[in-house]
């Protein structure tokens, strides 16, 4: 806006912003973020940090309040900026939170799934008690920032996790998305969703591919971004994947949990007849194409048990499970039977 950098330029004060950072972001970028606050004479503070599932706690929100209040941060006008994975964004975002009760702050994502889930929306948080995101709130950041260029340096097993959550939109949400993941998966893997024009026959598909996951999860989002209603077709690959996730840290990363709890639901609407072998096989073929794991021995019935179980506990009593009811389109069961749960994850260990 022409009008706010012309407002910060003429101000006397000079601009201060304070930076989270990951500590392997750091390495690779911060030597950039850094030159680029000192070319525009911007005073800061970049505290790097390990922001990883078995560090996201209450201790490290501790940590950087301790360093925002050294700073004299003015939470009018001077926002924190996260810059990393969810981890950190979810972080970041909580202490922001609740620094002078609510404190501005920017998301600048660099990995895929956090670029297209972390990114958008209100949610923050940290696990608590070996529970995934116990503790939380819902402050939305003042923008988010989204640059693929950070992409080029994730492995690929990063690309892949980030797969998980957008082929989640994909099979609620929609059919063409599903396809461009089905017949370019490969090649974003192996391209790590750079745009380039030497490969015009994919036409750009990390562009559409990323713009449609995103544009489908505000539009999920974006209507109840409280979470007053609780129906959310954005809960699929949700509902045992906390669970799962938890118990063997730090083996599956977020995407990769996901994608095992899509892989069993996929089975259980296979079971209640919403989906035809075709359709369940099309899933399964596709999950595998962008190399996601489609099982893990550690999800064992006792576990999907007790994970439907917190389910229904902070559900309102209601399982709300999101089934694909063919690909591309959803909805949400509550009447899903036990017998039915346990015919699919048979079917689904057996295969």
């Amino acid at each position: 806006d022409p009008q706010q950098i012309e407002l910060a330029t003429a101000s006397k004060r000079k601009l201060r912003r304070f930076i989270v950072i990951d500590e392997v972001v750091d390495k690779l970028y911060g030597s950039k973020v850094r030159e680029y606050f000192e070319e525009n004479n911007v005073q800061h503070k970049i505290l790097a940090l390990p922001t990883t599932e078995e560090t996201k706690s209450m201790d490290l929100v501790l940590n950087i309040l301790h360093e925002v209040q050294s700073f004299s941060l003015d939470r009018r006008t001077e926002p924190i900026i996260a810059i990393g994975g969810g981890v950190c964004l979810d972080i970041v975002g909580l202490a922001a939170s609740l620094y002078r009760r609510r404190t501005p702050y920017i998301r600048v994502p660099t990995t895929l799934l956090s670029y297209v889930d972390a990114s958008v929306g209100a949610k923050n948080g940290v696990n608590f008690l070996q529970c995934k995101n116990k503790l939380g709130g819902y402050t939305p950041p003042v923008a988010s920032f989204l640059d693929r260029s950070f992409l080029q340096s994730i492995p690929r097993r990063h690309i892949s996790n980030g797969l998980g959550e957008i082929l989640k939109m994909a099979l609620m949400k929609h059919k063409g998305l599903f396809d461009l993941l089905k017949n370019h998966g490969k090649h974003l893997l192996d391209t790590k969703f750079q745009s380039c024009n030497s490969f015009a026959h994919h036409g750009d598909a990390a562009l559409q591919t990323t713009r449609i996951a995103i544009e489908t999860m505000l539009e999920e989002l974006a209507p109840n971004l409280w979470e007053d209603d609780l129906d959310r077709l954005v809960d699929f690959g949700h509902l045992i994947s906390p669970e799962l996730e938890m118990r063997v840290l730090p083996s599956l990363m977020h995407g990769e949990a996901v994608n095992i709890d899509m892989a069993f639901m996929t089975y259980v609407a296979h079971a209640r007849g919403l989906l035809d072998a075709g359709e369940k096989e099309q899933i399964l073929q596709c999950m595998r194409g962008l190399e996601l794991p489609v099982w893990h021995g550690g999800c064992s019935w006792a576990l999907i048990q007790r994970a439907l179980r917190e389910r229904l506990q902070h559900s309102g009593g209601q399982l709300r499970m999101p089934l694909p009811t063919g690909l591309g389109v959803a909805d949400i069961f509550n009447d899903t039977s036990e017998e039915t749960l346990e015919r699919a994850y048979e079917l689904w260990v057996k295969d």
